[in-house]
């Protein structure tokens, strides 16, 4: 079965206000079997318009992946971010099939 990832690249506006999320969140995801595989770093903007915050996270599979999206813990903690950052998220599953 394959993995499913969380892909959010995010720009902060108020550091204070949105550390309470991330405070938050690694407890929520943690539940879900969802592990960092990136969380900010260096990075450099190569193509399109880039964010000051890239996400990765990585889920055991997409309907754990949605579900925790989709719980009350992390719907509650979108309110702490909403006000303090502009976000773009996107949930996709993993590719696990033969390389070319």
């Amino acid at each position: 079965m394959a993995k499913a990832y969380w892909i959010g690249r995010i720009d902060v506006h108020n550091l204070d206000g949105y550390q309470h999320y991330a405070a938050a969140n690694p407890a929520i995801i943690k539940k879900f079997g969802g592990r960092f595989v990136v969380r900010s770093g260096k990075f450099e903007g190569v193509e399109g318009q880039s964010r000051v915050h890239n996400v990765v996270i990585e889920f055991p599979d997409y309907e754990t992946a949605m579900a925790c999206y989709r719980s009350p813990e992390y719907q509650e903690n979108i309110k702490r971010r909403t006000p303090h950052s502009t976000a773009e998220l996107v949930i996709v599953e993993g590719y696990d099939d033969s390389q070319p």
